[in-house]
């Protein structure tokens, strides 16, 4: 039975990864790209790099071939947080989008399915937030700049959120200096906003799991969890109420899109862990030693 549940999970991740994979692509190549519409992110990025190489000098390249040169270095970057099976799917996803990217801009020609920019950027914004949601929903990735925003937290102790703001609205400037359109940033930041709220109203929660988890395998679960997908925690000395037993309880606070692979993990180790989770909030500023 568990195989065939395994099957089962394996089959809808992957059913998740490919439709999800197309609609972001289709977002980008239906509705953003053709508005140079540039949303932040690798393929806002993406865009303004290939209308440079078009004015400078004179090329014509596939914005799925420009964005997967970004992805690789920020998937390596990133490989080392995301655990074997995260990792394959991410590269996975990337390559997927970076393919139905440049097939769809064959077919279509990199005309847009709508003429009014105003639409793109919210067809396009709705897009990019359901196919997101997909990926993440499968326990993969779209590498992509909110990597690069984890990396350079670390180093300047500034929130991830911040941080993912600064780049994208970054990436929306430059395209306003390449294409010269004061309409840009504008129909960019009405793509951005439709994205975070539809991912909103798709996944209403905190983006961040606080777990606590109890087990008689606690040294396993210590090797695996930081062996595997490198997460961090604080053991907690507890007493059960009616036996009066010592036990260690684990606190984790994990990003909500790990956290399936995180019970999976203990599960595999402990199959009678007791696991609990809930949103997690921290609004103290981070003291380091």
């Amino acid at each position: 039975m568990p195989t065939i549940k395994l099957r089962r999970q394996l089959f809808l991740d992957a059913l998740l990864i490919v439709l999800g994979s197309f609609l972001l692509a289709t977002g980008y190549s239906l509705f953003l790209a053709p508005a140079h519409i540039s949303p932040g992110g690798v393929y806002g990025l993406a865009l303004v790099i290939r209308e440079l190489a078009r004015q400078l000098f004179g090329l014509e390249l596939g914005l799925g071939t420009i964005a997967i040169v970004f992805n690789i270095p920020l998937f390596l970057l990133a490989v080392r947080g995301l655990g074997k099976l995260s990792a394959i799917k991410t590269v996975v996803t990337f390559i997927l989008v970076a393919f139905f990217s440049d097939l769809i801009e064959t077919w279509s020609g990199g005309k847009p399915l709508v003429e009014e920019a105003i639409l793109c950027s919210f067809y396009g914004g709705a897009l990019l937030g359901v196919s997101v949601w997909m990926i993440f929903s499968a326990q993969s990735t779209c590498a992509g700049t909110d990597t690069l925003a984890r990396v350079l937290s670390r180093t300047f102790n500034t929130k991830v959120g911040t941080l993912i703001m600064l780049i994208d609205s970054l990436i929306v400037l430059l395209g306003l200096w390449v294409f010269q359109d004061w309409r840009v940033p504008l129909y960019s930041w009405i793509a951005i906003f439709v994205y975070s709220k539809v991912v909103d109203a798709l996944q209403p929660q905190n983006p961040h799991k606080s777990v606590f988890i109890i087990s008689d395998k606690m040294e396993e679960l210590r090797a695996v969890l930081v062996g595997q997908i490198g997460v961090r925690g604080t053991f907690l000395h507890g007493q059960g109420m009616y036996s009066g037993a010592q036990r260690e309880v684990l606190f984790i606070i994990i990003e909500r899109k790990h956290s399936a692979a995180l019970k999976k993990l203990v599960t595999d180790v402990d199959p009678k862990a007791f696991i609990t989770t809930a949103d997690a909030t921290n609004d103290s500023m981070p003291i380091h030693p």
